[in-house]
């Protein structure tokens, strides 16, 4: 689950010691919870956390259980289907491929396809428990839903629960109960949940049935078995788009006002701005498996926009030659941020290094948010 803001995107780099002010408070706050000290032997610390790793978020569940979802009935009773079918059920199983010594990937790979797991599972891990608290929140009172996140949260921990095995191959493991407790966790309204689930799931798909057909045309670089499981596993992340696609039709106020055009678009720059920023940070791992970080991004990002017109009253338009020009110049700025909060200079040094950075990706994501859209009721009855 890949989700964030404008806001936070444009205080990446900033390090822990420093406040993030957020300018949409109090709809979105944070609900901290203590840290605990000690971790066992062979399990990894969790990485600090950023304006790019994974969030845990939480929600009013109330609001959600009030919901009407007459509009979409039939729909939801098929994607509920869908994932009642678990088409996946056997296919988290390790072969014998998984049981060799796997010290022959080192160096800066290691290191990178690590952090790839590690990320990776965090952000299943954060799913399985935002679906699971709706599923038990939900039970008396919307069954139908309930049963539904409860089946979404069954799918992603079976993803969190095979990537952390895979890390396990590499002498580390997360503590999942430790994150659990010690995450900080993110109110997010139900309406921006729905929203940036619905892309994080479809941006999810994307991303691992690109890698996984590179793969298969590029077999010398599928330095490990886990990449064998991306094609039905993303499976799982289009089936949980979908329903959360039926969640935002069922409500008419996401999709039928200027208001809802003007959030879909400010959700898309949030997702498209993050990965953008998350790929470009991290080229050694895509560059391990043989991709192009700029290629792939820009594959990811123009086919989650196109998939995001089934859902959306208004998407971005990513053909525009400036549009992954600026992007990209965010990505450079961002760069610069965290090379400036690692330069043991006095932070009021900092904080005036980093303005002008800061001031280059609000520039650019402004006039990213302010291309206009493209208009998508009109072509509802088109088929994607």
């Amino acid at each position: 689950m890949l989700v964030t803001n404008l806001w936070a995107i444009a205080n990446s780099g900033k390090d822990d010691s420093e406040a993030t002010i957020n300018p949409i408070e109090p709809m979105v706050s944070s609900i901290d919870t203590p840290k605990s000290a000690n971790l066992k032997p062979g399990i990894k610390a969790p990485v600090k956390e950023t304006l790019l790793t994974p969030r845990f978020y939480t929600t009013n569940f109330d609001a959600v259980a009030e919901m009407d979802l007459s509009g979409q009935q039939q729909e939801l009773e098929a994607a509920l289907a869908e994932l009642r079918a678990d088409y996946n059920r056997y296919h988290f199983v390790r072969n014998e491929e998984f049981e060799q010594c796997w010290e022959h990937i080192d160096g800066e790979t290691r290191s990178a396809f690590i952090e790839f797991l590690e990320r990776s599972c965090t952000s299943e891990f954060s799913g399985f428990l935002l679906f699971k608290e709706l599923s038990r929140k939900l039970k008396d009172r919307q069954p139908l839903l309930a049963e539904a996140f409860s089946l979404l949260a069954r799918d992603e921990a079976r993803h969190a629960g095979f990537l952390n095995k895979a890390m396990a191959d590499f002498g580390l493991s997360l503590d999942l109960s430790y994150l659990t407790k010690n995450r900080t966790y993110t109110f997010f309204p139900p309406e921006w949940v729905i929203y940036t689930v619905y892309l994080s799931e479809k941006i999810g798909y994307w991303r691992y049935i690109l890698m996984y057909r590179h793969l298969e045309k590029h077999p010398e670089y599928r330095i490990y078995p886990l990449f064998r499981y991306f094609e039905n596993w993303c499976q799982d992340e289009n089936r949980h788009g979908d329903f959360f696609k039926v969640l935002l039709r069922s409500q008419p106020k996401l999709w039928n006002n200027w208001k809802s055009r003007l959030w879909s678009r400010f959700f898309l720059l949030s997702v498209f701005a993050t990965h953008t920023l998350t790929v470009l940070e991290r080229t050694n791992f895509y560059e391990s498996v043989g991709i192009d970080p700029r290629d792939y991004n820009r594959q990811v990002i123009a086919k989650t926009n196109e998939t995001a017109a089934r859902a959306f009253p208004s998407i971005l338009d990513t053909d525009r030659p400036e549009f992954f020009q600026r992007l990209e110049k965010c990505a450079v700025a961002n760069q610069k941020l965290a090379e400036i909060a690692n330069n043991n200079r006095p932070k009021a040094i900092q904080f005036f290094q980093k303005l002008p950075w800061i001031a280059v990706i609000l520039w650019q994501l402004l006039r990213l948010y302010l291309l206009k859209g493209i208009d998508t009721e009109d072509s509802r009855g088109t088929v994607y």
